[in-house]
């Protein structure tokens, strides 16, 4: 089912290759951690399914608010989600999580499951590297977002 919230995440980006991108390496990161930290498969499915989408709420804010910024996107993409999930009759309990997680994923204080912990942390990992931020604000993200193993793993292999 992953193949089919991926085609349908390209299909809504259209020619918008960086956001396309950006999503498929979130995605690629949580899907790593989520097999290192979690059993269930109903949570992995959450978790990949969160990276996929995200960000699927940039558009629409961009176009509502002459903005991309978090808030918007949080707004914004639980709706889109919720469309995309359903057109391919996946579970309401699972919907219902994927866009808990889109509709709060930059707000880290409403972080209430692993699950959610790894989408933050694979995001993190990737606009680490496409910010170009400097090694002090890593080490503070490290300090403050990251707490599962492989994520911390990740992070001081790739960038300290």
């Amino acid at each position: 089912m992953e193949i089919k919230v991926m085609e349908k995440m390209i299909a809504y980006f259209g020619n918008d290759v960086k956001r396309i991108n950006h999503a498929l390496k979130v995605y690629s990161f949580a899907y790593l951690i989520a097999e290192n930290e979690l059993q269930d498969f109903s949570q992995k499915e959450v978790v990949h399914f969160s990276g996929l989408l995200h960000d699927i709420g940039i558009k629409e804010a961009e176009r509502k608010y002459h903005s991309n910024a978090g808030k918007y996107q949080e707004r914004e993409g639980p709706k889109i989600a919720k469309k995309i999930l359903k057109e391919l009759f996946i579970a309401e309990k699972t919907i219902d999580r994927v866009c808990y997680i889109i509709g709060h994923h930059h707000t880290y204080e409403k972080i209430d499951g692993l699950d959610f912990q790894i989408l933050v942390e694979a995001d993190f990992l990737v606009n680490i590297f496409e910010d170009c931020l400097p090694k002090e604000s890593i080490f503070n993200i490290k300090d403050k977002i990251f707490k599962t193993e492989c994520s911390i793993k990740l992070l001081e292999k790739m960038y300290l």
